[in-house]
C-alpha cells in the first residue's frame, strides 16, 4: 500500500518559503563579503599593480625596477652592468608577453642605472630586445660625460629606438610641455615629478635623476633614482609630495640620500633597497657600505619594513647571494603585500644586519 501523503497548511507553506528565501539571501551576502572583503588573516589582492625590484646577476650594486600596472609595462633603469641584460631579459620575458614596454624611464647617466640600455653595437640592449613606446630620460649630464663610451652607446641605442617609432621626452620636456602625467588605466597614473636639476647642471650626476611617483588612489609609490641631499631639498620644495606606501631607497641606501627633509614629508611604510648589501665596491669603510648606518638611522623612525635585493659574500672572490632576492610589492583592492623571491626576512632581522650594523632604538621595540 502506498504511503499516505502528509498535508501542510497554506500558512505553514508560506512561512517556510519566507524562511528559505531569507536564509538564501543572508547566505549569499555572507559568501559575497567573505570572498571579496579583506580579513586579518587572508586579504584579497587583485594584483592591479605589481612593482618588482630585480636582482642583477652579479656582485655589483645597480637599479632595475619593472612595474606591471594592469596591462601596462614600465621599466625604470637597467643596471648594473651590460652583462645584466640577460638577467633582466629572463625576468621580463615571463611578464612582458607582447614584447612591448609602454614606458621606459632612464633616471641618470651612471653605469649602474643605464648599462643595460648602453651596450656596444655587437650586443643586444634592452632597446634591441623590446619595443619601447615612450622613453623618458635625464635632461642634464655632468661635464665630460658626452665623450665617454657608455654614454655614446646609450645615445646611439636610444636614438635607434626613437627612429623605430618610440616617443621620447627628457624630464625637462615632460614638465615644460605638460606631459608629466600618464594614465595607466585601472585608476593608476605615472607622474614625473619636477626637479631643479632638470634645468640646471649639478656637480654630481646623481642629482640629475628623473624622479617619479605611481599614484593608485590614496596609495603612492615613490622613485627618486640616486637623488642626493640638495636634489631632495629641491624635490620637496617643487612638489606637493604625499605620504607614500613605498619608497625605493635613494642611491641604494647611501649616506647621501634618504635625508630627513624628504623622509619627514613622505613617511614611507615600505622601503626597498637595490644594492649588493655589504659590498666594498665603492668603499672599504664598513659603515658606509650600502645600506649605510646613516640611512638605517634616518629610516628607522618611519618603518622597519626594509628589504634588500642582494648580499655580498666575498667581493674579492666574486661571491654573492640573494638577500631578499627579487622583491615584489603587490597593491590591489586589499592590503599591500610584499613577496620576495629568496627570503621574506626584514633587514633588521638578517644575520648581516646583526653582525654589521647598530640597531636603532625604534627597531628594538
Amino acid at each position: 500500500m502506498a504511503k499516505k501523503k502528509k498535508k501542510f497548511s497554506k500558512g505553514l507553506t508560506v512561512f517556510l518559503a519566507v524562511v528559505c528565501f531569507l536564509a538564501g539571501t543572508v547566505g549569499g551576502f555572507y559568501g559575497y563579503f567573505k570572498l571579496t572583503l579583506p580579513t586579518d588573516s587572508d586579504s584579497y589582492v587583485s594584483g592591479d599593480l605589481v612593482i618588482n625590484f630585480l636582482e642583477l646577476g652579479n656582485k655589483y650594486t645597480g637599479d632595475c625596477t619593472y612595474i606591471k600596472a594592469g596591462e601596462t609595462d614600465i621599466l625604470i633603469d637597467a643596471g648594473s652592468k651590460t652583462s645584466s641584460v640577460s638577467t633582466i631579459d629572463a625576468f621580463l620575458k615571463d611578464n612582458v608577453t607582447d614584447g612591448v614596454l609602454e614606458y621606459v624611464i632612464v633616471t641618470h647617466a651612471h653605469e649602474d642605472h643605464y648599462a643595460g640600455f648602453a651596450t656596444n653595437e655587437n650586443a643586444d640592449s634592452i632597446f634591441d630586445l623590446y619595443e619601447c613606446e615612450v622613453i623618458i630620460d635625464f635632461s642634464q649630464i655632468t661635464s665630460g660625460k658626452e665623450s665617454q663610451k657608455m654614454y655614446k652607446n646609450y645615445i646611439r641605442e636610444r636614438d635607434a629606438e626613437i627612429e623605430a617609432g618610440a616617443v621620447h621626452y627628457t624630464a625637462e620636456e615632460c614638465m615644460t610641455q605638460g606631459k608629466n602625467v600618464f594614465d595607466l588605466g585601472s585608476d593608476i597614473e605615472l607622474e614625473i615629478l619636477d626637479s631643479y636639476f632638470y634645468y640646471n647642471v649639478s656637480d654630481t650626476e646623481n642629482d640629475h635623476s628623473v624622479c617619479c611617483i605611481i599614484n593608485q588612489g590614496d596609495r603612492h609609490f615613490l622613485f627618486t633614482g640616486d637623488l642626493e641631499k640638495e636634489g631632495e631639498e629641491k624635490l620637496v620644495e617643487m612638489n606637493e609630495l604625499p605620504e607614500v606606501t613605498l619608497y625605493k631607497a635613494g642611491h641604494h641606501g647611501s649616506k647621501t640620500s634618504s635625508n630627513d627633509v624628504l623622509l619627514s614629508v613622505i613617511k614611507p611604510e615600505i622601503v626597498c633597497v637595490c644594492c649588493c648589501c655589504g659590498s666594498s665596491e665603492y668603499t672599504d669603510t664598513e659603515e658606509n657600505q650600502f645600506p649605510t648606518q646613516a640611512f638605517i638611522d634616518r629610516i628607522a623612525p618611519y618603518t622597519d619594513k626594509v628589504y634588500v635585493t642582494t648580499l655580498c659574500v666575498d667581493y674579492d672572490n666574486d661571491k654573492f647571494k640573494s638577500m631578499n632576492g627579487n622583491i615584489s610589492v603587490i597593491s590591489g583592492s586589499g592590503e599591500v603585500k610584499v613577496e620576495c623571491g629568496a627570503s621574506d626576512t626584514l633587514l633588521k632581522d638578517s644575520e648581516w644586519f646583526k653582525a654589521s650594523r647598530t640597531c636603532p632604538d625604534e627597531w628594538k621595540k
